[in-house]
């Protein structure tokens, strides 16, 4: 274990209260490609006639129901990102002790599905679906396999994917659980994402704590501004903690 791996394991087990923002770059990690950066969004309007920004929109969903579940189907589903070592350390984080809250701005639970409980997904997930008139809930999976338009069974209707779309507003009660967990933080871990980000930079404001620690892959003129800074993918440098 280096210096800086030994430091940063240092602070982690002597806080009381740490949080990690878990951003893009965590997915970006497990295989997946955002559908707003440039190159895929070219190719998104390209094979499916509008950018990502119109398609993933309450009035698309509404209106062009079939157009818009080919595109939820084959671009946010079937390349769903794979969990990665950043996952389960998080988890073994959260099970020792060191690691109270994961905020994630992903929609694929990645956090959970490797282990972790205290996760607030600001985004949703795509793995909660559900009929606006009825309230049935329907798995990823219905949605994966049905043809053409997954429709409620009682009700007839194109099922709700349990996101946010482009333009609507979190859920309040969870901007104030994340935003009252970073303020509450001694140790606040930011995971391939940077300090202006559009997801966090509201929360990030909050944080009065101790240490601010940044692991992602590509350095930005913000990063002066973090106590510790690590130019990696998350999963690198995590997995080097001994952990798990």
């Amino acid at each position: 274990m280096d210096d800086r791996i030994a430091i940063l394991r240092r602070i982690l087990d002597e806080s009381s209260y740490t949080v990690a923002l878990c951003g893009s770059g965590m997915m970006e990690e497990g295989g997946f490609v955002g559908v707003k950066y440039a190159d895929k969004a070219y190719d998104i309007e390209k094979k499916y006639g509008h950018s990502p920004e119109e398609i993933f929109t309450s009035a698309f969903y509404h209106t062009r129901p079939k157009q818009f579940f080919d595109f939820y189907k084959e671009e946010m589903i079937i390349n769903a990102p794979e969990t990665t070592d950043s996952g389960r350390v998080l988890a073994a984080m959260e099970q020792a002790g060191k690691l109270q809250c994961v905020i994630s701005s992903n929609i694929y639970e990645l956090s959970q599905r490797a282990g972790c409980k205290n996760v607030i997904d600001l985004h949703g997930s795509i793995y909660h679906n559900y009929c606006l008139r009825c309230g049935r809930e329907y798995s990823v999976e219905y949605i994966k396999h049905m043809k053409g338009i997954p429709a409620c069974e009682k009700c007839g209707i194109p099922i709700r994917p349990g996101l946010f779309f482009f333009g609507e507003m979190t859920d309040p009660h969870l901007i104030s659980q994340a935003s009252q967990a970073i303020h509450d933080a001694q140790v606040l871990l930011l995971l391939g994402t940077t300090l202006n980000s559009e997801v966090f930079a509201h929360y990030i404001k909050y944080f009065h704590g101790k240490w601010l620690i940044m692991i992602h892959k590509e350095r930005h003129f913000l990063d002066d501004n973090a106590d510790m800074v690590f130019i990696d993918q998350p999963k690198n440098i995590l997995s080097q903690l001994g952990y798990c």
